[in-house]
């Protein structure tokens, strides 16, 4: 390159990178956007939740958090956490096996029907169950007859909080097992290890970040849904409302304390969930 040449291609390389680069006062709009909309939907909202719950002071709350109504609430929330989370591990885990290692009929079909919680609302799939098991519903009369009671029950909570959760584990590992392969466990296989020798020592320490990660996402939902839970409980005080049911019950029945602290312990949990995903995504990264 000659002396003539040579600024000529510097202005050109310079130019490509302002043509590539976005005005500052674009980046900054940008960013001004973006932090005033979590500021005003995010923030603030999680701000008034816990003024809102200490207002009365720190004696109010701990009162409105120790009320029979409340205690069970939190049980019952505790209960189908503790029920769905690891009902829905072995799905995600059974169903991310079977569709990144084996190739089969009705695959992207079956697929199509994890994501299908996504798209149905919470509502409509409270509403499949009382239409199922609900006192006309399609196994209603059986269900009587043999005293077996699931809507505005316990199970009944259970079977829509399952539903709306089990997407959740397997959307987070199809795509990580997809993209190891198999290698890894073929070559443990050849070299005589067994099937569940080879899941334990191969697959899980590969998957267990995502597997985490989907954990924590499936347990944060099962205790925040609300929608086909609604549905489904009956609203019963002390028997089938969980915490965001409660939250609703104590608002409508103008327990502002009441409803923000119970609403304060989702609060904590969301804070919390976040923490946790970002130092998982954090983990993931790294490795």
């Amino acid at each position: 390159m000659n002396a003539i040449t040579q600024p000529l291609y510097k202005d050109k390389i310079v130019a490509q990178k302002r043509a590539l680069q976005d005005p500052n006062w674009v980046k900054w709009s940008l960013i001004v956007i973006t932090i005033s909309f979590i500021t005003l939907f995010i923030c603030i909202p999680l701000g008034l939740v816990i003024f809102q719950a200490f207002s009365k002071g720190l004696t109010a709350y701990w009162s409105a958090l120790s009320q029979p109504d409340t205690l069970s609430a939190i049980k019952l929330t505790l209960i189908v956490a503790l029920v769905t989370v690891p009902l829905n591990t072995i799905f995600g885990v059974s169903a991310a096996w079977a569709i990144t290692r084996f190739d089969f009929k009705g695959k992207s079909f079956l697929t199509t029907l994890i994501d299908l919680p996504f798209s149905v609302s919470p509502v409509i799939s409270g509403l499949i169950f009382v239409l199922l098991f609900g006192a006309q519903g399609w196994f209603g009369e059986w269900l009587m007859e043999h005293d077996v009671k699931i809507i505005f029950a316990v199970p009944g909570i259970v079977l829509a909080t399952l539903f709306i959760t089990f997407p959740f584990v397997a959307r987070q590992l199809i795509p990580l097992m997809q993209e190891m392969g198999n290698q890894e466990e073929e070559a443990a296989l050849s070299l005589g290890a067994s099937g569940w020798k080879t899941f334990w020592a191969i697959t899980v320490p590969n998957i267990k970040w995502a597997l985490l990660y989907g954990v924590l996402l499936c347990n944060a939902r099962a205790m925040g849904e609300f929608g086909a839970v609604s549905v489904v409980s009956g609203h019963i005080r002390g028997l089938t409302n969980t915490l965001p049911l409660h939250v609703e019950v104590s608002y409508n029945d103008y327990d502002v304390v009441g409803a923000f602290a119970s609403a304060s312990i989702l609060a904590a949990l969301a804070i919390v969930t976040l923490i946790l995903k970002t130092a998982l995504e954090w983990k993931q990264s790294n490795r």
